[in-house]
């Protein structure tokens, strides 16, 4: 199973993320390749360990991205100069893979 099978479960749900995909794609050339890049860095990262905070979080960013190209803003102008800081913000609140792992590796060690 890889970590979209394991983020992506249901069959809404991964309708609902074939519609991001498809939203993604018909942004501007800049604004696909930055949502791109900023997708790869949340999954290397740890990214959000559920499908709910993976939705919200993916969603919004393509709302605001939607926007931006429509008003004829760079990538920067809405996430500033430091693309991971916008990242690690939207992520800071979220349980990640990596929170989920330690918990789960506490518990094992801890029941032995």
């Amino acid at each position: 199973m890889n970590i979209f099978e394991k983020i992506i479960g249901s069959l809404d749900d991964k309708r609902e993320w074939r519609a991001m995909e498809a939203r993604a794609k018909v942004l501007p050339t800049e604004y696909h390749n930055a949502y791109k890049a900023i997708q790869k860095y949340m999954w290397t990262t740890g990214g959000p360990s559920d499908w709910k905070s993976t939705s919200r979080i993916f969603n919004g960013i393509l709302d605001l991205f939607e926007q931006g190209a429509a008003e004829d803003k760079k990538v920067t102008d809405l996430t500033g100069e430091d693309v991971a800081t916008f990242c690690d913000d939207l992520l800071q609140d979220e349980k990640s893979w990596k929170d989920k792992y330690r918990t789960k590796l506490n518990d094992t060690i801890s029941r032995s």
